[in-house]
């Protein structure tokens, strides 16, 4: 039963990373490259997604309870993980000790970030681009979300390239190669959003 139990948990553990985790992902950065269009359409993107339906219920069940499964969880595997080298070849053993040292930096990165802008929200501070101007100007700050957006994209791309093995999708290691470069894909291009967004607000 406990290695049933651990089986499922992988799995969900997974599935969560991609969806609905990975999803929102994508779309939180969506939202901030608008601050490349100035000001004005940051705020006008980010007041639509606060003025959503039941976003309330939304923000519980499809992103924080997720969040605080797969972060809970990975931290669990972080510390229990060894390493596998008799099952992967250099490379993916690199890619194995980066994944859970980003998650781990990414649970201390969301953190701080969800204090910095949800819970100063609750109390009356509006986010908008003002908010993360203000927030980025500093330099080690701005240093240090650049590092999360890095470590975000990262952690994202790679963690589909897990998911696909784990969920039988890429069983050859010809699949598993092609995974391989559709996750770099991922990374540049998320990166390069995510980044993209950060310098606008400064």
């Amino acid at each position: 039963m406990p290695s049933n139990l651990e089986y499922f948990n992988r799995r969900l553990h997974s599935l969560l990373g991609v969806i609905p985790i990975g999803i929102f992902l994508i779309q939180h950065f969506v939202i901030n490259h608008f601050a490349t269009r100035g000001p004005e359409a940051f705020n006008q993107a980010a007041h639509f997604m606060e003025s959503l339906p039941f976003r309330y219920a939304l923000e519980i069940f499809i992103i924080f309870l997720p969040i605080m499964f797969h972060a809970v969880y990975g931290i669990f595997i972080a510390f229990k993980g060894k390493s596998n080298t008799s099952r992967y070849g250099f490379f993916r053993n690199w890619m194995f000790l980066l994944q859970r040292v980003s998650g781990v930096f990414l649970v201390i990165f969301i953190a701080w970030h969800v204090w910095d802008t949800r819970v100063q929200a609750m109390f009356g501070q509006e986010v908008n681009y003002e908010m993360m101007a203000n927030i980025l100007q500093n330099n080690w700050m701005f240093a240090f979300y650049i590092v999360g957006i890095v470590a975000a994209t990262f952690h994202f791309a790679n963690g589909l390239w897990s998911f696909a093995v784990s969920w039988g999708i890429t069983l050859t290691p010809k699949s598993q190669k092609i995974m391989t470069y559709v996750s770099i894909v991922v990374f540049i291009a998320l990166t390069y959003v995510g980044v993209a967004s950060a310098l606008a607000f400064v």
